[in-house]
């Protein structure tokens, strides 16, 4: 009989890691005890992905608010600092921007609407072109915003960030106010010092200001990149990626991952002989239609992952060669010559780009798939299961 299941993503369960802890090995035992238990053989090809919290703690990849405030401090001074295009995130950028205020004397939150980068809404479309404002040139004053759209509450989390925000920067003792634009170049009229917090735009927003005067210019991937008083760091990221741990700490994005995918590829050959890919991954590429959330909070879904998961799918459409090259043929005639042209598409191993019997299919990065898939699974809840084995992926109709 014909195997009737492709591809199988699961969560596997593992202990609660803890600083220092040796993760490449407690990753490895916890996907030999799934297998064991669960009565699953693994392969050849299948994907283990551990996510990067975990990695970070096991790094005790952490810094404190003072750590933040000291870094922020030496790079701007007595300035008064833009803080632009943060996200809206008690998670993400509440303990970053706490840090952050912490270290200036007066801070200039400038805000995008009617969302933030990954689709956290501030105000309603329609309401915001009922009230006729072009959010490509209006810029907003903290009070205008209030006269024409009240004192809005996040639609999931109840949370009114402008109010929540302003008050933050207010406890950590910086002066503050707040406008509303989308061009950065608007910022420039309130200060020539500025701290770009937007996420995968970062680069743009930076070359834009320079270019229009500003004199001091960072990004969130320039602050914390080296320790500050024995702190964790990212030497690449900085603060993206990073989570609230406490009240006063973030855990950041973890370091060395490279490192860490080839030590757990080594490990599972050794315990198993099958050449397993190995992948950390963070917050998945996905858009929640109804929150209209954008998920990819994180500066990349893949930090680091084994040289199998390189590239994109190369795959074709089962339904554009039925309705098209083989729609005469129904049955077992069908299935054989469909296999037939995916097992000869496979044997010569040639780009499928710009031909259309690969349009429909997912024009986007394994890591990125197979990342967001993972993350799906994990959740980002009291699941405990930080490690998602991903079997079958790489199979296609003929296997």
């Amino acid at each position: 009989m014909d195997r009737m299941v492709g591809t199988v993503s699961r969560g596997l369960r593992a202990p609660i890691i803890r600083q220092g802890d040796d993760l490449a090995s407690i990753v490895v035992d916890s996907v030999l005890k799934a297998s064991e238990s669960e009565g699953f053989e693994l392969h050849d090809k299948d994907v283990v992905a551990v996510t990067e919290a975990v990695v970070a703690r096991a790094q005790g990849n952490y810094a404190h608010i003072d750590q933040i405030a000291k870094d922020v401090a030496g790079k701007f001074g007595d300035d008064t600092v833009g803080i632009l295009f943060p996200i809206l995130s008690r998670n993400r950028f509440s303990i970053c921007l706490r840090g952050i205020a912490k270290g200036c004397k007066k801070v200039v939150l400038m805000l995008s609407y009617p969302s933030d980068e990954v689709g956290n809404h501030l105000i309603d479309l329609d309401e915001m072109d009922e009230k006729g404002v072009n959010p490509w040139s209006d810029v907003l004053t903290e009070e205008k915003y209030r006269e024409l759209f009240g004192y809005k509450k996040h639609v999931f989390t109840g949370v009114d960030y402008v109010e929540y925000y302003k008050q933050l920067i207010s406890e950590a003792g910086a002066e503050v106010e707040i406008i509303f634009a989308n061009n950065p170049k608007a910022i420039l009229s309130y200060t020539k010092s500025v701290l770009a917090c937007d996420i995968h735009t970062r680069q743009r927003t930076k070359r834009i200001l320079k270019a229009a005067g500003a004199e001091k210019v960072y990004t969130l991937d320039d602050i914390m990149t080296e320790s500050i008083d024995g702190s964790g760091y990212n030497d690449r990221y900085g603060l993206l990626g990073s989570n609230k741990a406490t009240e006063e700490t973030v855990k950041l994005f973890p370091i060395h991952c490279q490192e860490m995918v080839d030590s757990i590829q080594a490990k599972l050959i050794e315990k198993t002989g099958k050449n397993i890919e190995v992948m950390i991954y963070g917050d998945g590429a996905f858009k929640d239609p109804v929150g209209k959330i954008w998920e990819l909070a994180d500066p990349v879904v893949s930090p680091a992952y084994t040289k199998g998961l390189e590239g994109t799918p190369n795959e074709v459409k089962l339904k554009y060669l039925a309705d098209n090259d083989f729609a005469d043929l129904k049955g077992e005639e069908l299935k054989a010559a469909i296999s037939n042209y995916i097992k000869e598409k496979d044997e010569k191993a040639a780009s499928l780009v710009g031909t259309m019997v690969t349009q429909g299919t997912t024009p986007r990065r394994l890591t990125d798939l197979i990342g967001s898939l993972a993350d799906l699974t994990s959740g980002s809840g009291d699941k405990g299961t930080p490690i998602i084995l991903v079997q079958g992926y790489f199979d296609n109709y003929t296997k």
